[in-house]
């Protein structure tokens, strides 16, 4: 008996021992991915991340620019109003509950963080594009297309805040974010021709668009998981300790700055206007410029190829002479073309019009981004950035609704002085942001290069 009773005692201990192995490896292989990925970052040396250092960022722009561009194609994606025989009120609901979607990113988007690190990002957004494209697919009843919608808006919130929070503090940031929003806008520009191909010159229905869609949200969540998989909790909870510290994830803090709510009300008003041209240019081409439907078409993609050309090309320019003028002068040109293309009822001048007005608009969105970022510390970039993104896909969602609505009633001309009230709304709001102070700037990145050396274990503790 004694026998077995000691056989079971050694059994016994000998399995606490494995299962504490098992926890100590477990814990040893996060802390090793959030070791190997700190200095994978920084190498030691704290340097801000360029877009091939580390390599494997190379990748991570890459798939990230690719979920930029499924989320253009979401949002540049047209033509239900005719199968589903609706009003321009109805249809609009499809702008609006993707809100619903952005505010949810915008409350949880640092938690997850926090918990789940970049990683998590990168396998809850895509799930969410394949699981809405994936219903699309199937053409389903007008009332679950809309509410479907939400896990779109969610993925699209995530991924902004993340994205563009990351891009933010990299060196030539203005140009990589430039890069990366341009993507967006070629997602819109392929959109409405892919589509047209598909239902016009091969006689598909609309929804086989979606198929097309749900392949690319399979990649984009396969590219993503794969190149993110290391940016664990772990490894953002060791990069931003501070916050880690004090218990909270940043959101509380974030909304205590003016900063803040000046990039909110920023992007509310300038996604508004844009997602507003973009989803109504063609129909006010087509009813008040009394064009032909290939022409109106034509004068959309005009608008997308604008926001490419701008976003990618003023980049240079923004990175050169500072985002402080060059949002300036490019928000005057905005408003010069927009009166251009609402006063004179021509429509090779309103089509002309509406591309530069896609070129200096373009680059308005990376460039608040970047300034929004210089102005808050690092550790609540994700919370701000991700809180003043939803803000502003509830603009984009709400706008364009608002249009549709009273479009039901005066027609689409309403179109143009509601774009005009957003662009000069846009315009004010930039005046009252706060000017970044270089010297302070300076002063905070001493003091991150001093804790993050104090951070640094030395060679004995690490033996």
């Amino acid at each position: 008996m004694r026998s077995e009773d000691n056989e079971k005692h050694e059994t016994s201990g000998t399995e606490k021992q494995q299962n504490g192995c098992s926890d100590v490896i477990a814990s040893s292989v996060e802390m090793h991915d959030a070791s190997t990925e700190h200095r994978d970052i920084a190498e030691g040396k704290n340097e801000a991340e360029h877009w091939n250092k580390p390599f494997t960022n190379v990748g991570r722009l890459g798939f990230a620019f690719l979920s930029f561009i499924i989320a253009g194609m979401n949002d540049g994606a047209v033509g239900l109003e005719e199968y589903y025989n609706l009003s321009y009120t109805t249809v609009s609901l499809v702008f609006l509950t993707p809100f619903v979607g952005y505010s949810l990113a915008a409350f949880t988007n640092a938690t997850i963080h926090m918990k789940l690190g970049q990683r998590g990002i990168a396998f809850i957004a895509p799930i969410c594009h394949i699981i809405t494209y994936a219903v699309l697919a199937i053409h389903p009843p007008w009332p679950v297309l809309i509410i479907i919608n939400i896990f779109s808006g969610f993925g699209n919130g995530a991924c902004d805040a993340c994205f563009c929070a990351w891009v933010g503090v990299m060196r030539k940031a203005n140009t990589i974010q430039g890069f990366m929003h341009a993507c967006y806008s070629v997602g819109a520009l392929l959109a409405p021709m892919i589509a047209t191909s598909f239902v016009v010159s091969a006689k598909l229905p609309w929804y086989t668009f979606y198929y097309v869609m749900v392949g690319l949200s399979v990649i984009e969540w396969v590219g993503l998981l794969t190149t993110f998989w290391h940016r664990t909790g772990a490894v953002h909870r060791m990069n931003h300790q501070d916050e880690s510290e004090k218990g909270g994830v940043g959101l509380r803090e974030a909304l205590k700055s003016k900063v803040t709510w000046l990039c909110a009300a920023f992007f509310f008003a300038y996604m508004g206007a844009e997602v507003g041209i973009g989803g109504w240019v063609v129909t006010f081409m087509l009813r008040v410029r009394n064009a032909s439907r290939y022409a109106s078409g034509v004068s959309g993609t005009a608008f997308w190829a604008g926001m490419t050309v701008g976003r990618a090309g003023l980049g240079f320019v923004t990175e050169r002479f500072g985002e402080r003028l060059c949002i300036t002068v490019y928000l005057a040109f905005a408003v010069t073309f927009q009166l251009l293309f609402w006063l004179v009822p021509n429509f090779v001048v309103s089509a002309v019009s509406v591309a530069f007005l896609g070129v200096f608009l373009g680059p308005l969105f990376p460039g608040a981004v970047m300034v929004t970022a210089k102005l808050l510390p690092q550790r609540i970039h994700v919370s701000a950035i991700g809180f003043a993104m939803a803000i502003g896909g509830t603009g984009g969602t709400i706008f364009p609704f608002i249009i549709g609505a009273i479009a039901s009633h005066a027609g689409v001309g309403v179109l143009q002085p509601i774009i005009l009230a957003l662009i000069a709304l846009v315009t004010i709001i930039w005046l009252n942001f706060p000017h970044v102070n270089e010297e302070e700037r300076l002063l905070l990145k001493i003091g991150r290069l001093i804790k993050a050396v104090s951070t640094i274990p030395t060679k004995q503790e690490s033996v």
